[in-house]
């Protein structure tokens, strides 16, 4: 039988391991369960060494709920900006103003009430109940499910519905029922720092001789993934136009990438239009019938943006118009200083920081 099947013997080696080698970050040994929120929604598709500075800036503007809830989204997406999937900033407004209203401006502290709130999943609720209120729910996340597959040799696929059920009830047998959130802490910090994804010291683990992945030579094998989603490449031709220097932003709404984000006028295609077809192109028309100047000055090279399972290939058309028309006034005219004032994605703040203007 795996020693590890003793939770008391795999709880006390991994946490006596944790404190030897963890991190010191400014989101652990506080009981704040709002900055922990704060930090978990950060966290969940940010590496730690890009999410710290988002962090610290993040709470000194927005220190409590009821000040995160009094913004404006805007503002929220402002300081959300360079760190991707916009959604996660959009729910944590939402789930401040739930909280609020819901429970007089204090954070929940029961699970079923934080599980309920905009954005937050099984894994943050139990990440919260557990290092604020220390209440017994195990945390799984990718590095608990790596380090789980390869100490107990288990080949079930992570993405499929047995497999999450299987670590899960794995993971809250092997939970300290004294100290579960020291022990989530320990479990999660060994996968990022020692059992790492690619080429782990398997050589100087403390849990060397109790993992079946390494006495079965398969520890790169593991954990094992069975759904591999397509990836879908979409063709962005966005119009840079200048008009006395002012330009134009429009807001995207519709439930799509970058839903709030402000962008310049797009023209997406099935391939990066050139000049003969974008004169041509019917949306083109419309931005610029009646206008007697339309000068396109330059092309940018194609940029490539990689989201999850979509590819973003771009180009900016920088544009110079001698007057506007009706169709333009439907977009927010901007001083070319004040675009910064303006949330937009990562890849429109690469092309404004180039601008020379």
């Amino acid at each position: 039988m795996n020693i590890l099947l003793n939770s008391t013997f795999f709880s006390n080696t991994l946490t006596a391991w944790y404190i030897d080698s963890k991190r010191d970050l400014p989101w652990r040994n506080i009981t704040d369960s709002y900055k922990i929120w704060i930090s978990e929604i950060i966290l969940q598709q940010t590496k730690v060494n890009q999410g710290m500075s988002y962090y610290l800036r993040f709470i000194e503007r927005f220190p409590s709920v009821k000040i995160l809830a009094q913004a404006d989204e805007d503002e929220v997406l402002k300081y959300w900006q360079g760190l991707g999937y916009y959604s996660r900033a959009r729910n944590l407004h939402k789930a401040s103003k739930q909280i609020m209203d819901d429970f007089g401006g204090f954070f929940p502290s029961k699970y079923q009430q934080i599980l309920k709130l905009a954005g937050v999943g099984e894994y943050t609720t139990a990440a919260i109940c557990s290092f604020a209120y220390n209440q017994p729910f195990a945390v799984v996340d990718g590095n608990v499910y790596r380090v789980l597959s390869r100490l107990f040799g288990i080949e079930t696929p992570i993405d499929s519905t047995a497999g999450k059920k299987e670590f899960a009830r794995l993971a809250q047998e092997l939970l300290s029922k004294t100290e579960p959130g020291l022990h989530n802490q320990a479990l999660m910090e060994f996968g990022a720092l020692q059992c790492v994804p690619v080429s782990p010291d398997c050589n100087n683990c403390c849990l060397q001789n109790s993992c079946k992945a390494f006495e079965l030579d398969i520890v790169t094998r593991l954990p094992v993934k069975s759904n591999k989603t397509k990836v879908q490449y979409r063709f962005f031709n966005y119009l840079f136009i200048e008009n006395q220097g002012y330009t134009f932003l429009q807001k995207r709404t519709s439930n799509d990438v970058w839903q709030h984000l402000y962008e310049f006028p797009l023209i997406e295609s099935d391939h990066l239009l050139r000049f003969p077809e974008l004169s041509e192109n019917e949306i083109f028309k419309q931005l610029f019938h009646t206008i007697s100047e339309v000068e396109i000055y330059k092309i940018s090279n194609p940029m490539k943006h990689i989201l999850t399972h979509r590819v973003i290939m771009a180009q900016f058309v920088s544009i110079k118009i001698s007057s506007e028309n009706d169709t333009l006034n439907n977009y927010i005219k901007v001083s070319f200083d004040k675009i910064e004032k303006y949330a937009v994605s990562r890849l429109m703040e690469l092309f404004i920081e180039r601008m020379e203007i």
